[in-house]
């Protein structure tokens, strides 16, 4: 596509094979996130570290999102060169992030393997942040919610292979599933290495066989869009209110910080004090900036973006905190919860250890199997039900699964809870971004997405603050209880889907 395509006053539709080559890339971006999601831990604990430990070790992921995100997002509206706008994003990541999983299970290490984890994680989220807002670029708003669902069908592709592939290199190709201490198998390493080269392919093929439409292009669209609902202008954000704000969050973050140094609390949480301070530190920023008129600048374009994003933004960022926060616990504590629960075993060096750990491979490869196929459910649930229904249905099987996980003892029969995960984690994939698409304006389509990603990366943020912390106070450490709360968490988000308006329900008519 280009700026010469005809110059119709509606974006046209794309074929299926069109949508399938511009989603195709997310395939790859799955593989890394798959990999990185059952073996982090596994990694973790084979260099030393404790389970109190992990939620900690596992704050560089979702810190990292935080940053890169919005910044991708704002630079990527900005950018246009022979590659187009968001592709260039989506090849940087892809080679930073392959020559990451390369490196990765070299980690000789602990503190190593927590930075292998920061770039590794930064690097997936520059390839990943632009696809949201390529599905908003190129396709007509009838299309999104077919475009998110294909995206989440190649995500539950990618990581049924990524996350079995342990398991896969074990017990087919025959391959090492133990080491000496301290060493992480050879079957985890090949993974690895494999997910490298399939995350460089499948992104290629995206850049390669897609196309972008010019700024120019949309610009013209979403000014002779009917369809699309109407984003009213906010007024700039006063200096003041900035600085109040500002002042607000820096005194509640260091009564927080002083709470936690005087009753000697856990040093998680520090997290928590470190972050509302960083975003006092930011509005008092802004509001010097917006008192000397200059307004211009990232930083501070970004930050009023936050502050006036759309309603419907603002009713899904609740949806997201506790949909995230259910996730993040199972990722974290899945490993364990299964090797400790159904195998009874705490050693990482151990062989039922390790093969319980494999099995928590096949079971991730189960649910994003599972997500694969309800990917092909959900646009149909969702003309029929609405989104906010559908996601709420989807959300409750999800949430079921995970509490499911502490009364079945059989853990061959963990394959059935998975069920449900698959098909709340194909939702979260695709239908808040449905829902939210339709409201942002195309000029600012990747800076709203990658804010929309601050409500994926602060739940985990506060989870990796408090998960251990309440593991110990209130279930004496044991984590399979991690995956009970991140059930109930689910459910609860699911209800408050309910609160979204019913104006963001994407429309059946041509954009």
């Amino acid at each position: 596509m280009s700026s010469a395509t005809a110059m119709s006053d509606r974006k046209p539709a794309l074929s299926f094979w069109q949508i399938w080559n511009m989603c195709f890339g997310f395939l790859g971006i799955q593989f890394g996130f798959a990999l990185q999601n059952a073996n982090v831990s596994r990694i973790f604990q084979t260099l030393g570290a404790d389970i109190d430990a992990l939620p900690i070790l596992w704050v560089a992921a979702p810190i990292t999102g935080l940053l890169v995100q919005p910044i991708v997002g704002y630079y990527s509206d900005r950018t246009w060169n022979r590659l187009g706008r968001r592709r260039p994003y989506f090849l940087a990541g892809a080679i930073l992030a392959s020559l990451a999983l390369l490196a990765m299970p070299h980690s000789p290490w602990l503190w190593f393997a927590a930075g292998m984890l920061w770039i590794l994680d930064a690097s997936i989220n520059i390839s990943m942040e632009p696809f949201r807002a390529f599905v908003g670029d190129n396709l007509p708003r009838r299309q999104r919610t077919k475009g998110f669902a294909l995206q989440s069908f190649f995500i539950g592709t990618g990581a049924v292979v990524a996350s079995a592939l342990p398991w896969l290199l074990a017990n087919v190709v025959g391959m090492d599933n133990t080491a000496a201490p301290g060493v992480i198998p050879d079957t985890v390493k090949w993974a690895f290495y494999l997910g490298g080269v399939a995350f460089l392919g499948a992104v290629t093929w995206t850049v390669v066989r897609s196309r972008e439409y010019a700024p120019e292009q949309l610009e013209a669209w979403e000014a002779a869009s009917t369809a699309r609902a109407a984003v009213p202008a906010t007024p700039p954000r006063p200096p003041a209110r900035f600085r109040n704000g500002g002042l607000a969050w820096c005194v509640a973050g260091g009564a927080l910080l002083a709470w936690i140094m005087l009753a000697g609390l856990d040093k998680q949480l520090f997290i928590l004090a470190a972050g509302a301070i960083a975003f006092g530190l930011l509005q008092l920023y802004c509001s010097s900036k917006a008192a000397r008129g200059q307004t211009s600048g990232g930083l501070y374009q970004v930050t009023a973006d936050l502050f006036a994003m759309p309603r419907v933004m603002r009713q899904l960022a609740v949806v997201q905190f506790f949909s995230w926060f259910g996730l993040f616990a199972m990722w974290i504590y899945c490993t364990s919860a299964v090797t400790g629960h159904h195998y009874g075993a705490t050693d990482p060096a151990s062989a039922a250890y390790n093969e319980g750990a494999n099995w928590v491979g096949v079971l991730f490869a189960a649910y994003n199997g599972f997500a694969a196929l309800a990917a092909i459910v959900i646009p149909w649930t969702a003309r029929r039900m609405g989104c906010r229904r559908a996601h709420l249905l989807n959300l409750l099987l999800g949430g079921a699964g995970l509490v499911a996980f502490i009364f079945v003892r059989d853990p061959a029969w963990l394959i059935v809870p998975m069920i449900g995960v698959g098909f709340a984690w194909a939702s979260i994939l695709s239908l808040p971004y449905a829902l939210l698409s339709g409201v942002l304006p195309a000029t600012k389509m990747g800076v709203y997405m990658g804010l929309f990603n601050f409500f994926i990366v602060i739940p985990q943020i506060v989870a990796a603050s408090l998960l251990g912390l309440l593991l110990r106070v209130l279930f004496e450490g044991q984590p399979i209880y991690g995956l009970v709360l991140g059930g109930v968490l689910m459910a609860i988000a699911g209800v408050a889907t309910l609160r979204v308006d019913a104006s963001a329900e994407p429309s059946e008519q041509p954009q």
